[in-house]
């Protein structure tokens, strides 16, 4: 990993050595004044994409003083509350630092997409970014960052095997955590609602499998859905028709919320005819009926954990390690003891 006390953004000089030819004709390419044979041209323009020189990027900024803006890279979902609540974790550790934020949204997972919101953050004076990786698209942006660039990942995980600087929630030990509880109170097993995995794999679903096949049970198909609650809805008609399911493992709180509501519209009792846990603890589900039992994801946390190692890195900190917390299951009133 680059030491930021060694960082500096490429430059007109870079690309010159690169390419072989003088800063002026690098300078005469890029700004199109004045006509260059194609050979040189193509030679500049083969090393600008190889050092990721941007010429309204970060780099002049980086090189007369200490940058005080940094760049949050993020999806195009950050009114749902995982990405809105990393960002305030993110902007409040900022501004208790005095330094500023600017955020980026990553429209979709296409190359065009990425590419395009990757040279939109570094048009601006950042000494580095933090990349919100809870689905592809961020995990592409991630990797479109120049090299050099001081970068930090949040997201879910327990170790990061790329050498990327990372602030993790272990979703996997959540997974598990919430299952293992479920069987503690008696179920033969515990079907799973799983969300998109969005170019990911589920740590949520790794740790409710690693939980069923430890204890020997049987281990369900995954029932496939989208993260919203009216799609849990969909799901709740169907285990409504179902003898065989006593406890429900949802991917978040609203797939939960979903499924409850649909299974009490068809006179389902919860948590007494089926148990239904959820997955993030969004505020609002400890008011629904039942009170929601869920796996808690401190988001803001994550945010500000995100920022710190940044900042550490920015100021010359080196070995450092990146963070991970487990989330912690909190029992409500929708799960229990199955009937017998």
């Amino acid at each position: 990993m680059t030491s930021p006390k060694s960082y500096r953004a490429p430059v007109l000089a870079d690309v010159a050595k690169v390419a072989g030819v003088s800063v002026p004709t690098v300078s005469r390419v890029l700004n199109g004044t004045k006509n260059v044979a194609p050979e040189l041209a193509q030679r500049v323009l083969a090393a600008v994409k190889e050092l990721g020189y941007r010429p309204n990027s970060a780099a002049r900024s980086l090189r007369l003083s200490q940058p005080n803006l940094i760049s949050i890279i993020a999806e195009a979902t950050t009114s749902t509350y995982g990405y809105a609540g990393t960002l305030r974790g993110v902007e409040t550790a900022a501004q208790q630092a005095g330094m500023s934020v600017s955020i980026t949204i990553v429209a979709s997972d296409e190359d065009e997409s990425v590419s395009r919101a990757v040279d939109l953050a570094l048009s601006q004076p950042v000494g580095g970014a933090i990349v919100l990786e809870f689905r592809r698209a961020g995990i592409k942006a991630s990797r479109a960052l120049p090299e050099s660039l001081p970068v930090v990942a949040a997201g879910g995980g327990s170790e990061r095997t790329d050498g990327t600087l990372a602030a993790l929630i272990d979703e996997a030990a959540g997974g598990r955590q919430v299952t293992e509880y479920l069987l503690r109170q008696g179920h033969r097993t515990v079907h799973h609602i799983a969300g998109p995995t969005g170019g990911k794999t589920s740590g949520r679903t790794e740790g409710w499998r690693a939980a069923l096949q430890d204890a020997g049970v049987e281990v369900p198909t995954v029932m496939s859905s989208e993260w919203d609650a009216l799609a849990g809805y969909r799901w709740g008609e169907r285990i409504a028709g179902r003898d065989d399911v006593t406890a429900v493992f949802c991917g978040n709180d609203e797939i939960a919320l979903g499924v409850m509501r649909a299974l009490a519209d068809r006179g389902i009792d919860v948590p007494g005819d089926v148990s239904v846990a959820g997955f993030d603890g969004h505020p609002l589900v400890s008011l629904w009926r039942p009170s929601l039992t869920t796996v808690e994801q401190d988001f803001e946390d994550l945010g500000a954990r995100a920022f710190n190692l940044l900042s550490r890195r920015l100021q010359g900190e080196g070995d450092l390690q990146s963070s991970v917390v487990k989330p912690q299951l909190v029992v409500r009133e929708s799960t229990a003891p199955p009937r017998r």
